[in-house]
């Protein structure tokens, strides 16, 4: 605690840099996941090939997923890419099965219902299909952005990572005010993440509380 009181603008500069490579990858990888877990919903076939396919990218270790990615991109070892393309990766993976059995889960009837009075298929999933399936869907959201909040650090490996930097920093200077300090930030950013994605669930979805 006292190298953050001590390093205050230092801490700030790790903090950014952790909190955008851990969310952009949530971003593109939870708009990515969306059509592709609609698709598993709807095709046995999609599900068959999507659900095996992201266990099998999600068993990929970060390191060298990272460590691999300028390889097959084509960019510099240092570029922030080669942090959020894994991360996207894995978000998707995490997200796939996530969205594919929330909407799954949509009651038949209201499905029924929405046919009836003349919604066409992307009106239904906009205004019915998806709102009804978000509960679960940010359930497994949460799970992506605290897994990446965490992941994130390993990209110090190969000079980035946010407060992954601490850690090793921390270590090389056998200095555990540092490490002490990338952990406690880690922990308090995904706290804060669970909690704001957890807020925005509820007030995106007022019904489940009525329904509790």
């Amino acid at each position: 605690m006292t190298w953050i009181f001590e390093n205050w603008e230092r801490f700030w500069e790790v903090t950014a840099v952790h909190l955008r490579l851990s969310v952009v990858p949530v971003l593109i990888g939870f708009v990515l996941a969306v059509p592709l877990g609609w698709w598993a919903s709807r095709s046995q076939t999609a599900r068959a090939v999507l659900f095996p396919f992201a266990n099998v990218l999600f068993t990929i270790p970060s390191i060298a997923l990272i460590v691999i990615t300028p390889v097959l991109i084509g960019v510099k070892i240092l570029d922030e890419i080669n942090v959020i393309v894994p991360l996207t990766v894995y978000t998707v993976a995490l997200m796939i099965r996530s969205v594919a059995d929330a909407l799954s889960a949509v009651p038949g009837n209201v499905i029924a219902a929405a046919n009836a009075m003349g919604y066409r298929p992307l009106r239904r999933f906009l205004t019915v299909d998806f709102p009804l399936a978000l509960p679960v869907t940010i359930a497994g959201l949460r799970v992506a952005t605290v897994s990446n909040i965490s992941m994130v650090s390993v990209g110090a490996l190969v000079g980035l990572g946010g407060y992954g930097q601490l850690f090793t920093e921390g270590y090389q200077t056998d200095y555990t005010g540092k490490v002490l300090a990338g952990l406690i930030g880690t922990v308090v950013l995904a706290v804060l993440a669970d909690g704001l994605l957890l807020l925005i669930g509820r007030l995106l979805t007022p019904w489940a509380r009525a329904g509790r």
